[in-house]
């Protein structure tokens, strides 16, 4: 059933709950699918990174991106405190890359990846990558918006793009339109 506006005589606090919103956004952002990317970080030497899906194009004069991110994640101090970042999107064949970024610690054993641009680890056979400078962070409560402006990339193999949608990875269906 479609949630109905509230009627003239109806006061909503601004950043008040009501029962059930934190379920229905939840449930909302379930539904949206989001490309699957992986940001990276050099902090004194140790590679840090984790699998993202709030990448998001800001500019492109200058190219400039943004991603959001929790002040409570393990890589939070590796981009609370580098100058530049990468990051990596991701086909359908870095699923297993995805998972791991999403999942585990052991993120940087093998051979997956190399020292880049300004020691900001690049990940190997994805399609592609940028490198950024760090020109903003904002802080809001646990949460951090990241503003980057690129310096480096390389694309890699064109592929099907790796989507989040509904706790799950999956890949856009072509529609019977073309433009």
């Amino acid at each position: 059933m479609p949630a109905q506006a509230p009627s003239a005589g109806d006061q909503t606090t601004v950043g008040s709950a009501t029962p059930g919103f934190e379920q229905t956004f939840r449930e909302m952002f379930r539904r949206h699918a989001a490309g699957v990317a992986i940001i990276t970080a050099n902090l004194n030497g140790k590679p840090f990174g984790f699998t993202a899906t709030s990448v998001a194009s800001l500019s492109a004069e200058p190219p400039r991106f943004t991603f959001n991110m929790a002040r409570s994640s393990s890589s939070w101090p590796a981009v609370a405190n580098a100058n530049y970042i990468g990051v990596h999107m991701l086909g359908l064949e870095n699923q297993a890359l995805a998972d791991r970024f999403a999942r585990t610690r052991d993120r940087f054993e093998g051979d997956h990846w190399e020292p880049g641009p300004h020691e900001v680890p690049i990940l190997k056979d994805v399609t592609g990558w940028l490198v950024g400078k760090i020109q903003m962070r904002l802080s809001f409560e646990n949460n951090a918006v990241v503003v980057v402006e690129v310096v480096d990339g390389q694309v890699g193999d064109d592929g099907t793009p790796l989507l989040y949608h509904s706790g799950s990875y999956s890949k856009p269906a072509p529609l019977d339109y073309e433009i």
